[in-house]
């Protein structure tokens, strides 16, 4: 099977039990803390020794910064779809678009029937998730029209779409059979299955028939994200095979301890992402393109760095792509805005929540969130960097100047955003432009910035470290 050439992601599946509430919160606040990208719980209503999932889920988002959070995968059967679409695209909008949807056809009929749910075939559990992507899908649409599903299982008449997330929701599936698969292929952003129901050896069959179906519904094959839920650890070599050679992209670790979550976040997922981009740069697979991202200078080849060394580069282009992604979330807002789907409020309210924001954009406070992951130091005074790097090599003085300058710029700017947001809930015609206009100078700036820091820095960190 091919290398679907996704950006591969890292997250963790928590168990949601009651009596450990508070140890699901911090599990789930370290996994945000040293920077895993997804934090995910399972969803059995039925179940009366879990919390309710996305009752948790809301918490968690207002707990993190910059994890996505998803239901892995919420169960159809007891959740309607015109409320569970909702329920998304609240806590999307709430949380700066961090949210994301697995989503199951049902399993345990007699819990489901037993607290008042349906109790469904295996053809009509698939039928009925089918006509659900649907009714999501036009619960969350843009275009005004009134939500009209006559199906077997979903009858919608005439309600109203929306509120629409504050980003493009992913719908991921755990499917295994070949109905299912089918279903991921054509409608699915995301196959999400779980080891111990299905096997290694089934990844590449099971994908090809999820590439079959998606390529009769006129889709390309890597249009669907595949995700693996993982019941045990793997190291970073067995994971870059598997992206490698079945296009999974997106490791989700069951875990119940602080230890698992530093060492997946610490050790696995920088050498699994290292082996899988050096295997691509070879032509050894396909990589996502990404146009705005420039991956620093090499090393000296006299000077061979470890992969310690080689780890302060990497952090540096980490935190650059969580904020490339903040950036984007951005943007989407002020479009969502610009339709009359998002109140004004709501933007400024994510701007000041924004990790840019929050760090004032030197890269002191980026390693005192980020360089723990090498470190293992919890804090790190602002502007340690920089000034380390000056004394380290004299040569840099005029690029940490320039850099130094900009974040001053990108500070300035971030301002004139919000000024911009400010005169908008408070004008009384129609003042969008301004703002798409000011956040346009700041995405320019902001993608100048990081590609001018990471072609200057990323060798010079791997020589001398962050201080």
């Amino acid at each position: 099977m091919p290398d679907y050439g996704h950006e591969l992601r890292f997250g963790v599946f928590i168990t949601p039990a009651a009596d450990q509430a508070s140890a699901a919160l911090e599990l789930a606040q370290l996994a945000d803390a040293v920077g895993l990208d997804l934090v995910t719980f399972q969803d059995h209503p039925y179940q009366a020794r879990f919390l309710d999932t996305w009752t948790l889920l809301s918490v968690v988002a207002a707990r993190t910064s910059n994890v996505r959070v998803a239901p892995n995968v919420a169960n159809l059967p007891l959740r309607p779809p015109v409320v569970l679409a909702r329920s998304v695209a609240s806590l999307d909008l709430i949380s700066g678009g961090r949210v994301e949807l697995g989503l199951g056809a049902g399993t345990f009929w007699d819990a489901i029937a037993a607290v008042g749910g349906p109790r469904r075939t295996a053809r009509e559990s698939v039928d009925a998730l089918a006509e659900a992507i649907d009714v999501i899908r036009a619960v969350w649409s843009t275009d005004g029209s009134p939500v009209r599903h006559e199906g077997e299982h979903y009858r919608v008449v005439g309600a109203h779409p929306g509120p629409p997330p504050a980003h493009d929701v992913e719908i991921w599936l755990g499917a295994y059979k070949p109905r299912m698969l089918a279903l991921t292929g054509a409608e699915a952003d995301g196959w999400l299955p779980s080891l111990g129901y299905i096997e290694l050896d089934e990844l590449a069959a099971a994908n090809a028939r999820i590439d079959d179906a998606a390529a009769n519904a006129g889709r390309r094959a890597a249009d669907v994200r595949r995700l693996l839920n993982l019941n045990e650890p793997f190291d970073a070599e067995r994971l870059a095979e598997l992206t490698l050679t079945t296009g999974m992209s997106t490791y989700i670790l069951s875990v119940s301890s602080g230890d698992e979550i530093r060492r997946f976040a610490e050790e696995v997922a920088p050498a699994a992402r290292e082996l899988v981009e050096s295997e691509r740069g070879r032509g050894g697979g396909v990589r996502e393109p990404a146009p705005n991202r420039v991956g620093g200078a090499e090393p000296d080849p006299s000077r061979p760095a470890t992969a310690d060394q080689r780890a302060a580069g990497r952090h540096l282009i980490d935190v650059h792509d969580a904020l490339r992604a903040e950036l984007e979330r951005l943007r989407d807002l002020v479009e969502h805005v610009g339709h009359g789907t998002v109140d004004p409020t709501d933007v400024r309210s994510f701007i000041n929540r924004m990790t840019i924001r929050q760090n004032n954009w030197t890269l002191g406070a980026f390693c005192e969130s980020y360089c723990r992951v090498v470190t293992q130091h919890h804090t790190l005074e602002d502007r340690a960097v920089f000034p380390h790097l000056r004394r380290s090599d004299p040569e840099l003085v005029p690029v940490l100047d320039r850099l130094a300058a900009e974040h001053e710029t990108i500070a300035d700017l971030l301002e004139r955003v919000d000024g911009a947001l400010v005169e908008l809930v408070a004008a009384d015609h129609d003042g969008i432009g301004g703002v798409k206009t000011t956040v346009d100078r700041l995405a320019d700036t902001l993608l100048s910035h990081f590609a001018y820091e990471e072609r200057e820095l990323v060798e010079p960190l791997t020589r001398h470290g962050f201080y």
